[in-house]
């Protein structure tokens, strides 16, 4: 494992790319409706971020074929987007996109409701993003990952749901993918060091049924093994001896979706 931590100058130059996934996410969520295909909501990702100067980093990444993983109600991440898949009033749809600028990635993800939601998927969406705040509060110098990982669990697991174990976050820095992982389960006090300096992405997974997931023979989607609804919220964070310096926070998408 090879843990790159960055210097406030490096950190400085993050908040763009970072600051345009946050906006991009904004940008969506106030256009994302029933009746668009998931390859609409690519095309408003796309369009957004080359407009503020920037790459998709999604857009090729491994060969992945679009801007923005856009995952629909039991898929949990990395949902292709086509133009038969399209979204319906109840519908949660996870947009997951990446930005390239200035020699740094940013990296973010928010799940939006497609009209109204039932009670169910509500409560789902505002545990997740919870779990999402309270693996955040645990990213301090000084910390382990495992502090982060078991904040997330404990919290999620409480309300009964699954907490995806095949996927997790990761470091970011010059590239999308850098060490550590940062799985959404774990123990408290162990796995890597929290050092100053080291940029993260927390992103809880987490399923209304069952933990299990499959993935499809397109190498990309995962999915809910019961096909029962899953949310995905990220953050990119900087890892501070006062606690954490989040990079993407949500509050302009917030603001948007909730005009």
């Amino acid at each position: 494992m090879s843990i790159i931590t960055k210097t406030d100058a490096e950190i400085d130059l993050m908040r763009e790319p970072c600051a345009i996934v946050r906006d991009t996410l904004a940008f969506v969520g106030e256009r994302i409706s029933a009746g668009m295909s998931t390859k609409e909501v690519d095309e408003l990702v796309e369009r957004f971020i080359r407009a503020a100067g920037a790459y998709p980093s999604c857009l090729g990444y491994g060969g992945f074929p679009a801007s923005a993983c856009v995952s629909v109600n039991e898929v949990v991440v990395h949902g292709i987007p086509d133009d038969k898949t399209i979204l319906k009033d109840g519908d949660i749809v996870s947009v997951d996109c990446g930005t390239f600028m200035k020699g740094f990635v940013g990296d973010s993800a928010y799940t939006f409701a497609v009209g109204a939601v039932s009670d169910e998927v509500k409560q789902l969406m505002e545990v997740t993003k919870e779990a999402l705040y309270k693996g955040t509060a645990q990213a301090r110098a000084g910390n382990r990952v495992g502090d982060i990982s078991a904040a997330v669990q404990e919290y999620a697991e409480k309300f009964g749901y699954g907490v995806v174990r095949e996927l997790e976050g990761h470091g970011l820095g010059r590239k999308m993918h850098e060490d550590p992982g940062v799985p959404n389960y774990g123990a408290r006090g162990r796995g890597p060091l929290l050092r100053e300096g080291m940029v993260i992405c927390i992103e809880p997974m987490i399923n209304m049924g069952t933990r299990a997931v499959v993935f499809e023979p397109d190498g990309w989607t995962v999915r809910t093994r019961d096909r029962k609804p899953a949310a995905h919220y990220e953050f990119a964070v900087a890892v501070r001896k006062g606690g954490a310096d989040v990079l993407t926070d949500f509050s302009i998408i917030e603001e948007a979706i909730n005009k």
